[in-house]
C-alpha cells in the first residue's frame, strides 16, 4: 500500500490500520490543500500507525487549519484526540457526530452547504446521512473530488445498520452525490473511484433490487408473515452464508423503509405485505 500517494491536485491520501470490517484492512485518510490543509478521517487507534501520521501529516510543511471527521464509526475517529493534541488542531464534525463522541472535543460544528477555503480550493460540506446521522462529504467543484467517506467503498461494501442509519435518506444522499457530476471520488476505504457517478447510481439499483428480493420473501410467506432472519436466506440466497448475520442487519434496515412507507407492515416481529 503506498503511502503518502498524490490523488488530485493538492490532495494528498494517507492509508492507516484501523479496526474496519474485512475485507478492509486500513482507511484512507486524506490531506486537502497545500498551504492551508484540513486532514480528513483521523482514523486509527494504534500507536504506529499514529506516529507515522504525525510523522507525515508535520512533514507536509503546512498550517493544519483541522482534523474533520466524516462520521463517528471507530474506524474514522480511533486517532482523533491523540492526533489532536500531537498536531495542534482542532477537530471539526457535524453536530449529530458530535452528539455522539461526547469524549470528544469538537470545535466546530460543519453545516451543509458551507465553505470552507483553503487557498485555491474551496470544499463544500454536505451532510450526507444514512450510513450514519453526522456523516458528511466535502465537494471541491474545479477539481471535480468529493471526499465520500463510507457512502461508497472502492474496497469491501458499505453496511447500513438500523439502529445507527437510514436507508431510505442513504439513497437519497447518494442521488444526490451522484448528481455533483464529480469526475473522482475519494473514498474511506479503497482507491479513489473514477467517474463515481455511476458508482452513485449502481449502488441505488443495488439496493432496491435487494430490496425486491426482500418483498418477493414476504409475498411467498403470505399470510403467514415471516421474521427478518428468515427473510436473509430468501434475499441474500447469492452471498455467503458468513455474511448473513451482516445481511441481517441490512434486511433490517430495508424493513424499517419499507415499514414507513407503507409496503410492509409488522407486529415488531413478524412481516406481512401491506
Amino acid at each position: 500500500m503506498i503511502r503518502p500517494r498524490a490523488v488530485a491536485d493538492g490532495v494528498v491520501a494517507f492509508p492507516t490500520r484501523t479496526p474496519t470490517l474485512p475485507p478492509a484492512t486500513h482507511t484512507q485518510s486524506y490531506a486537502l490543500g497545500t498551504r492551508r490543509v484540513l486532514l480528513v478521517e483521523p482514523a486509527t487507534p494504534y500507536a504506529d500507525e499514529q506516529r507515522a501520521f504525525v510523522e507525515w501529516a508535520r512533514g507536509l510543511g503546512a498550517e493544519i487549519v483541522a482534523l474533520v471527521l466524516t462520521h463517528h464509526h471507530v474506524d474514522h475517529v480511533g486517532g482523533a484526540e491523540v492526533l489532536s493534541r500531537e498536531l495542534g488542531a482542532p477537530i471539526w464534525a457535524h453536530r449529530e457526530t458530535a452528539a455522539r463522541l461526547p469524549e470528544l472535543a469538537i470545535a466546530r460544528h460543519l453545516e451543509d452547504g458551507e465553505s470552507i477555503g483553503l487557498g485555491e480550493q474551496r470544499w463544500q460540506v454536505l451532510h450526507t446521512p444514512g450510513h450514519a446521522a453526522g456523516h458528511v462529504c466535502l465537494f471541491e467543484a474545479e477539481l471535480g473530488a468529493v471526499i465520500v467517506g463510507d457512502m461508497v467503498a472502492s474496497e469491501g461494501t458499505i453496511l447500513i445498520e438500523p439502529s445507527d442509519g437510514d436507508m431510505a435518506e442513504y439513497l437519497r444522499q447518494l442521488r444526490r452525490l451522484a448528481a455533483l457530476g464529480a469526475r473522482v471520488a475519494l473514498p474511506a476505504h479503497g482507491d479513489p473511484i473514477a467517474d463515481p457517478s455511476q458508482l452513485f447510481a449502481f449502488y441505488v439499483a443495488h439496493r432496491l433490487a435487494r430490496e425486491e428480493k426482500i418483498v418477493a420473501a414476504l409475498e411467498a410467506a403470505g399470510a403467514a408473515g415471516s421474521t427478518d432472519l428468515f427473510v436473509v436466506p430468501s434475499a441474500y440466497a447469492d452471498t455467503p452464508r458468513a455474511a448473513w448475520p451482516l445481511a441481517l442487519l441490512s434486511v433490517r434496515a430495508h424493513l424499517v423503509k419499507l415499514v414507513a412507507e407503507g409496503r410492509v407492515r409488522t407486529d415488531g416481529d413478524k412481516y406481512w405485505m401491506s
